[in-house]
This record gives C-alpha cells, sequence and structure tokens, in this order.
C-alpha cells in the first residue's frame, strides 16, 4: 500500500476501511496478524518512530495478539516468525497484513488510543517516565518533533506534556526529579503493576544514534503497565548521564523505587527487573571512564534488588514483539529424566552448563546460534535457561523443548527463577521465594539449580529453601566484590541435594586450545584412592561443535584422566552416591 500520509481524512478513512485496518471485529485478532517493518536507520527520527510503533504495539497486544514487529536490520523476528508460523505451531494460519506507515497503525488502534505523551529531550530520563504513563493511559509516547508533525493531524488528545516539568528543584538533578515524582504518582499510589519494573536505557546516549536496543521493548511495560526507570546502584560516584547530581542521589532513588514496589507486593510476590544497567552511563568500558567495571555493576544491582524481593531478566534489548509471545498458549513442559548410573572406580566425570541463557536477549537472540549447531546431541549437556523467562517468550522455551535431543538437558541458571543473591532475601521471605521457584520449576520440568550466584557460601536457610524445588542438585559461584568475607562450600550433601562449586574459569570461550587449559587446569592429577572426581564447568554462549573440540583437544593433553562426560541429574547423582560411602 502507499504511503497514505497526504491524503485527506476521509479519503484515508475509506481507504483503511477496504484493506482491512479499520473497525475490525473481535475475532478478526484471532487470525489476523498485523505487522510493521522499522526501518532499521541509525537517526533520531527512526528512534522517534520506533517509540510510537512499541507504546502502540503494547495497546494492541494487551488483550489480544494483533501486532507483530519486524526490522530491517535485525532478522530475529523474522526467524522467530517463520518458526512459530510453521505447521503445528501456534501461528499457524494467521492472516498477515502488513502496515505501511504510522498514520496507518494509528488508524488500527483506533479508539483504544486514549492520547499522546510528550517528553522531554532536555530530561532524557522523562522518555521512561513517559514510557509508563503511557501504559497506565493508552497513549503513545512522541517527541516534540513528533509531536509538532503528528499530533493534528491524528487528533490526539495531549495526555501529558513533560516539557519544562522536571527542573531539579527537589533534589538538584532533572533526572531524579523526574523518577521521584513517578515513583510518588505511579507506585505509591498502586498504579503499576508491582510485578514488573523495566530497567531500560533512556534517550541521553542512543537517541542520536538511533540505537532502538531498548525501545523495541517498550512494547513490554505499556502491555504490563508497569514502570520503567535507568539509575546507577553505585552511590560513589555520579553516573555519566548526570555529574552534577549529589553524590549518591541515583541510589537514593533506587532505593524509594525499591521500597514502594514492595510495599505493593505486601510480601506476597516477587518482583522482576527487566533490562541492564547502562555500560557507558554506569560502568568503565572504553571511552567511558569509571571507578566500577561491568562486571561489578552488574552484581552491585542484583545485591542492591534482592533484599525487596525482586530478581533480574538482565538483558533484554533487541527483544522484539515480547507482548505478543508472551500470550502463547504453553501449558506445563516437560524433558523427561536420563537413566541412573553407577559411579566407577578413577572417573573423572565432567558436566557441561551451557550458560547464560538466564535473560530475554540471550534466549531470543544468541541461543538459536548454538542451538542449531550440526553436533548438538553428540554429548550430554545442560543447558541454562531462567523458568521465570516462560512469562516473556513461552513459545520460544517450547520450541528448545520440543526440537532437544535425548542430551539435551535444561536445567535454570542464574540463580533459579530469576536472577538475585538467595542470601540477600531476608528470612522472613524465604516461603515467598521457595513458592516463587516452586512454581516456574514445576511448570518446566526442572529440578536442577547449577548456577546460584552470591556473595559467600549459602546459608543453611538458603540450602533448605532449595531442597523444595531443586532437590537433584545445586551449584554455585561465589564472588564477594564487597570484601566481607565470602567463600564457596566445600561439596556435600544437604538434606539429599548435592551442593558443590560451578567452575567459572573456563566460562569464556575463545579457542578449543584455550579452553581446555581453563578446563585441565581445575582438574588435579587422578589420587591413589581410585575415588571419582566431579567437575562442573560453566562455559557461556558457545556452540557444541566448539565445546566438542575442546574436549577432545582435553583428552589430548590429560590421556591419564579416564573422562566421561555425563548430564547433569547423572552427575550430580554419580556425586551423591559417591559422598554416600
Amino acid at each position: 500500500m502507499k504511503n497514505l500520509t497526504n491524503y485527506p481524512s476521509k479519503c484515508l478513512l475509506l481507504l483503511l476501511l477496504c484493506a482491512g485496518l479499520v473497525g475490525c471485529k473481535p475475532e478478526d485478532s484471532h487470525r489476523k496478524l498485523y505487522t510493521y517493518t522499522l526501518s532499521g536507520d541509525t537517526t533520531a527520527a527512526a528512534y522517534d518512530e520506533a517509540v510510537i510503533v512499541a507504546c502502540i504495539q503494547g495497546i494492541l497486544n494487551r488483550h489480544a495478539t494483533q501486532l507483530y514487529v519486524l526490522s530491517a536490520a535485525h532478522e530475529r523476528p523474522a526467524y522467530w516468525l517463520d518458526t512459530l508460523a510453521a505447521p503445528g505451531n501456534w501461528l499457524e494460519g494467521k492472516e498477515r497484513t502488513a502496515v505501511a506507515s504510522l498514520t496507518e497503525l494509528v488508524s488500527l488502534a483506533g479508539e483504544r488510543l486514549k492520547g499522546a505523551v510528550i517528553w522531554d529531550p532536555e530530561v532524557p530520563a522523562s522518555l521512561n517516565v513517559a514510557t509508563t504513563l503511557a501504559g497506565l493511559e493508552d497513549g503513545i509516547v512522541m517527541s516534540p518533533e513528533q509531536a509538532d508533525r503528528y499530533v493534528d493531524s491524528w487528533k490526539l488528545p495531549i495526555i501529558k506534556d513533560f516539557r519544562g516539568m522536571f527542573t531539579g528543584k527537589e533534589t538538584g538533578s532533572k533526572k531524579n526529579d523526574a523518577y521521584r515524582w513517578a515513583i510518588r504518582e505511579f507506585l505509591e499510589t498502586g498504579r503499576c503493576d508491582p510485578h514488573w519494573l523495566c530497567l531500560y536505557e533512556d534517550a541521553f546516549m542512543t537517541r542520536e544514534k538511533g540505537d532502538v536496543s531498548y525501545v523495541v521493548t517498550r512494547d513490554w511495560p505499556v502491555r504490563n503497565q508497569s514502570f520503567v526507570y535507568d539509575l546507577s546502584p553505585w552511590g560513589d560516584e555520579a553516573p555519566l548521564d548526570d555529574p552534577d547530581q549529589r553524590l549518591g542521589t541515583d541510589l537514593e532513588t533506587y532505593h524509594l523505587m525499591l521500597e514502594a514496589v514492595q510495599q505493593l507486593t505486601k510480601g506476597e510476590q516477587m518482583t522482576e527487573v527487566a533490562g541492564f544497567f547502562s555500560f557507558p552511563k554506569y560502568s568503565n568500558i572504553p571511552g567511558y571512564e569509571s571507578k566500577h567495571d561491568p562486571v561489578p555493576t552488574e552484581w552491585e544491582t542484583v545485591h542492591l534488588i534482592s533484599p525487596y524481593n525482586c530478581y533480574q531478566n538482565t538483558v533484554a534489548h533487541l527483544c522484539f514483539n515480547q507482548s505478543l509471545h508472551a500470550q502463547a498458549p504453553v501449558g506445563k513442559l516437560t524433558q523427561g529424566r536420563p537413566e541412573l548410573k553407577t559411579p566407577e572406580a578413577g572417573k573423572t566425570y565432567l558436566c557441561i552448563l551451557m550458560a547464560d541463557y538466564d535473560s530475554a536477549t540471550p534466549l531470543y537472540d544468541f541461543l538459536p546460534r548454538h542451538w542449531n549447531d550440526s553436533a548438538r546431541g553428540e554429548i550430554p549437556l545442560a543447558w541454562g535457561i531462567n523458568p521465570n523467562l516462560i512469562e516473556t517468550y513461552p513459545d520460544v522455551i517450547q520450541h528448545f523443548y520440543e526440537t532437544k535431543s535425548p542430551n539435551d538437558f535444561f536445567t535454570a541458571d542464574a540463580s533459579a527463577a530469576g536472577y538475585m543473591n538467595p542470601n540477600r532475601i531476608d528470612t522472613a521471605y524465604l516461603p515467598l521465594f521457595i513458592d516463587h521457584n516452586t512454581q516456574f520449576y514445576n511448570r518446566l520440568d526442572m529440578s536442577l539449580s547449577p548456577m546460584v550466584l552470591d556473595w559467600d557460601e549459602p546459608t543453611a536457610a538458603v540450602k533448605d529453601a532449595f531442597t523444595q524445588f531443586s532437590p537433584d542438585g545445586f551449584s554455585t559461584i561465589v564472588i564477594d566484590f564487597h570484601n566481607a568475607g565470602g567463600k564457596l562450600p566445600e561439596p556435600h550433601v544437604w538434606n539429599g541435594m548435592p551442593v558443590m562449586e560451578l567452575i567459572n574459569s573456563a566460562c569464556n570461550f575463545s579457542t578449543p586450545q584455550q579452553t581446555a587449559e581453563a578446563l585441565s587446569s581445575e582438574i588435579p592429577a587422578p589420587g591413589g584412592d581410585g575415588k571419582p572426581t566431579f567437575h562442573f564447568f560453566r562455559i557461556v554462549w558457545t556452540s557444541p561443535s566448539q565445546v566438542i573440540a575442546a574436549l577432545n583437544e582435553l583428552r589430548g593433553r590429560r590421556p591419564e584422566l579416564d573422562i566421561e562426560v555425563v548430564d547433569p541429574y547423572n552427575f550430580f547423582h554419580l556425586f551423591k552416591s559417591t559422598e554416600r560411602k
């Protein structure tokens, strides 16, 4: 269809009616799927367009599956649309209709679209505040340029104009004034759904580059009517986007937000923090100097949110169409269990966790690259997928379950049903923690937690909690960035649950030779007692063929080892059987 922007409004309406883009009946949403393709241009105008599209998508997909967004610059949305529309999958038979312009899209939304929310480019954080309000009021977020161009022709009332509203009068920081106003208006009043917080990078560094990584995700908070923010977890240096703020102002606001959310949940549900901190604004990367490197900043964020019963779904950039995928009719998934073995003397038992599919981007974008490797299925592997992601991409997870080989096993990743520090959860809320994880583990047929991330070895109370939903095994990575005496647990069995370290030294794959060397450095020479040894390794975002090559290299370097790679269930079972002797 031609670009209809210049047609008179009456002619435009007639054309859209003929094309089936206006006045669709409720039943149409079950058989029609509208698509809109983002240009992928690296301009501010393309950024603004993507913001509008995301808002409309969140509104249209709140109670139906109507709009699917594609991209000329990113192939993954088309990949999943083709995959999920294949015979037998839930999008099979959907009649696709391309929407060619923003004007058509606004007409498609019709009366469901209540107005415009204009954000202030002088206060980049106001984009996030505007997104929150758009979800609550069924509005679209517009830049001043887009508002000048479209508001009149689209006949949109102005829900809110944030220009000039946040001056720094309250906190000395325009950014923090914006978020504190939003906390009072949207969280303390109970308007937002406290199950979700969205940590989405604002427009400070992204709009001018047309970087829509955390724009295409905004259908998710609009659909869920959740609170959107972008704050630093550090109190000892000012963030790059607000260098003149009083030291610690971002962190103070962070605590105010978390306290407000915890008040809303009343200890009855946990809260997912979807999204990741901005690397250049809050951590030390080339070209952006900071006291804090990215990994400590990640850990500090989780350390901060965990006492408030929050968990992270960390990396969520370029995660398209969450508002649509989340509605896939997926029930309880099953994966079965292997036949259990008997431990053999002298064996070196290895288990490999194909790790870090604990958040939306790795699951949605990275995993297909490695899952489609021709060598998958040749050796047993544990694939770490956080089960809480079933709320975001249920159809994507179902695809992996339905295409697994007998040698593929799914476990939780960091740290259970969401990335949190279990030791940081108040013991009064451990029953909530157990209920939360039990729900998700049961739905995905999981009973293993091989990558619990924490600052110290698990307390007795934490181990007791994990036995309730992860009885088949628990392993952990401990990093004590606060130098508080944190240490790894000694391998043992706790009330029937094996407990040990997840070895992290081979996590970053470079070459088979480098990884083989890292693996070898963690495996001592065979002892004289003939007792089998056990080594569980984390390897991040790597294909099975690369892992197999590294294991073959290891065998060549260490011919004295009788190496057997086993699945995670047998790994923990064999360890447990050996410990009992």
